[in-house]
């Protein structure tokens, strides 16, 4: 990797901009952007003379070159090797060992209960990564993996670890972002049979990075108290999330009439949405995926269809 260098790489009437608009035109966050510099010399922003990064046309240009290659499912690895080169980001590559190896890296700390290793797992998979992809490829890969694991052979220390570590972290998370943001406020909860809260934390993690407010319930709310959290909280939309199939009369009679009763749309994301998709038509509730980024990315149009935005 060739040298950074601080020094003006750009004509003097060259518009720049500081970092917290090239997050914002990207949708790449600063903190990401500072690990693809220092890490792995992706770009080389100038600097002002007390040291804060400005960025050109073409640095942006390359970031966006960058997201299409991490979003073919190239690790940020191998991008700089691919950047400078002619082939067009949708030429197939071959990649998959590396994302495999970091799968099979989080899992075994996951399962060793190193936390330490787990910890810097963590922080590094959301530092080098826009959220929604290291979500896609290697947190719910893993925790698909686990949750296959575990109805074959429960581990509840593990899977209690797992989630109090999740919940700590994305808690951290949420809380520094519902002051950042006047967004929607999202009430986000678990769904009766799904035995612990990770599908709903990796969708509050996406719901925070997408600008919304996020108000966590672990523990499910009974659907007939739905309309007063809605009113005393001020909710502008529910998402309900479960790995598991659910409850067929749970599903197929109380969450319609509980849809049918809010003033706001109500949603499911995560495995219960891919499974009982069928028995949801027809109905008021909102079946938004299993893939949790794009599940996120479908509460913007309702939320304009209820008048929100």
């Amino acid at each position: 990797m060739a040298p950074m260098s601080n020094k003006a790489t750009h004509p003097p009437d060259t518009p720049l901009y500081p970092i917290r608009e090239v997050s914002r035109i990207t949708g790449v966050n600063s903190v990401t952007l500072r690990a693809w510099e220092r890490r792995y010399g992706l770009i080389r922003p100038q600097r002002t003379p007390k040291g804060h990064r400005l960025y050109a046309q073409d640095d942006i240009q390359r970031i966006e070159r960058i997201l299409q290659w991490l979003n073919r499912g190239v690790p940020v690895s191998q991008v700089v090797d691919l950047l400078d080169q002619p082939t067009a980001p949708d030429t197939p590559t071959s990649n998959a060992s590396d994302w495999n190896s970091q799968r099979l890296q989080l899992q075994a700390a996951i399962q060793a209960l190193d936390m330490l290793k787990l910890e810097a797992l963590y922080h590094q998979s959301l530092a080098l990564y826009p959220l929604s992809i290291s979500i896609n490829e290697l947190w719910q890969p893993v925790i698909h993996s686990l949750e296959a694991q575990w109805k074959a052979q429960p581990d509840d220390l593990v899977r209690r670890t797992l989630e109090a570590f999740l919940r700590s972290q994305v808690g951290i998370r949420l809380y520094y972002a519902n002051q950042a943001t006047r967004g929607p406020l999202i009430l986000l909860s678990t769904m009766p049979d799904d035995p612990g809260p990770l599908w709903m934390l990796m969708a509050a993690l996406m719901a925070s990075e997408q600008g919304y407010r996020v108000q966590l319930l672990d523990v499910p709310l009974a659907l007939d108290e739905l309309p007063r959290a809605v009113s005393r909280l001020h909710v502008s939309l529910v998402l309900l999330a479960s790995g598991q199939a659910e409850d067929s009369t749970f599903i197929q009679q109380a969450l319609p009439q509980a849809a049918a009763g809010l003033t706001v749309p109500l949603g499911i994301c995560g495995e219960v949405a891919r499974l009982r998709a069928a028995d949801l038509q027809d109905t008021e509730v909102h079946v938004l995926g299993n893939d949790l980024t794009q599940a996120i990315s479908r509460l913007r149009p309702l939320l304009r269809e209820s008048g929100v935005l």
